[in-house]
């Protein structure tokens, strides 16, 4: 499958799953937008696109849990691509704590893998109704069952959240013609 012409917004695009997942694109000759906090990995892997096809792909810096930085990726990627085709939300944290933790722990967890993920899918949601796009929310097994012998429970919540705000936001958006899909991925 090709991605001539079709705009990929990867965010956690700096490392592992999000990082390979734009290279990929890339070579399939996506116009691929990298979202990270890590300014120093990003430009690494917008080589490595650029490898691909010779397609440059556009840096966005961006801290998911400030709502500005959210806005500044669609707006970005707007200003430079007029379109977005893909949404790969990829970014998301993990952190060892279980009931015993601090809430603020939960906070920062869910503001990350779910808050983030809402914020940024309902900017792009015009655009995406606009091509007919496609969202892929990279969740965990961990949403099914619990990491064994280590205690990630605000992990396995956010990420049993994200599950279910990809059905609710397929069935909302298919109507209109943009697929919402999630994927599993264990430990990498």
């Amino acid at each position: 499958m090709w991605f001539e012409n079709k705009v990929v917004v990867v965010t956690g695009a700096s490392a592992g799953i999000g990082a390979e997942t734009a290279i990929l694109f890339a070579q399939q000759s996506a116009k691929v937008v990298l979202v990270g906090r890590n300014e120093d990995a990003l430009i690494s892997v917008a080589k490595k696109c650029g490898e691909a096809k010779g397609i440059i792909p556009l840096i966005v810096k961006a801290e998911l849990i400030n709502d500005n930085d959210v806005k500044n990726i669609v707006t970005k990627t707007i200003e430079k691509f007029v379109h977005i085709d893909v949404l790969v939300n990829n970014a998301g944290v993990g952190f060892k704590g279980g009931i015993r933790d601090s809430v603020d722990l939960y906070d920062r967890v869910i503001a990350t893998n779910v808050r983030a993920v809402y914020l940024l899918t309902s900017l792009a949601t015009p655009y995406l109704v606009q091509s007919k796009g496609n969202v892929v929310n990279v969740s965990s097994i961990a949403a099914f069952k619990p990491i064994k012998d280590i205690e990630f429970l605000q992990y396995c919540m956010s990420k049993a959240a994200l599950d279910q705000f990809t059905r609710c936001v397929a069935l909302e958006l298919g109507r209109e013609g943009v697929r919402v899909n999630s994927v599993s991925p264990g430990c990498t």
